[in-house]
């Protein structure tokens, strides 16, 4: 399914030009338009996910292998010391455009770009517990 009012069905299907690194079938590669370091890129499926809840499992199993090579390649290619492999779900996560998508973001020793967060702490029984529901919960 496309949206016709999704900003990103529609760069990942060609109806506005980008620059595609990419595409196959299913995914359109594209340098990010507002990119954190040249060479941020992102995987965008051509189909309409609005999260990676919502993507067909085919889909979903496809991204990762995908982000490797394109990671790789950008790697060699801005001689990066790392590189961050991201995707938000949900606005309490960082999520701005509501189609899944996957950001590849080169990162250098000293580009000062924050993805930290606050370490918290608990018990091991709470660890326990939330281990217990979190195994309850697992649906394969």
């Amino acid at each position: 399914m496309i949206k016709d009012d999704c900003i990103f069905c529609k760069l990942a299907n060609g109806v506005f030009p980008t620059n595609s690194i990419y595409e196959d079938e299913e995914f359109n590669v594209i340098l990010d338009a507002s990119p954190a370091n040249r060479g941020h890129a992102l995987i965008i499926p051509k189909q309409h996910f609005d999260n990676l809840f919502q993507a067909d499992d085919e889909v979903a199993a496809k991204i990762m292998p995908l982000a490797k090579k394109i990671a790789a390649a950008v790697k060699k290619v801005t001689g990066c010391d790392g590189v961050n492999v991201l995707q938000n779900n949900g606005e309490a996560a960082g999520q701005t455009v509501f189609h899944l998508h996957v950001h590849i973001i080169p990162r250098f020793d000293d580009d000062k770009l924050g993805l930290e967060w606050s370490h918290k702490s608990f018990t091991d029984e709470e660890q326990s517990a939330t281990a217990e529901e979190l195994r309850k919960a697992i649906d394969l």
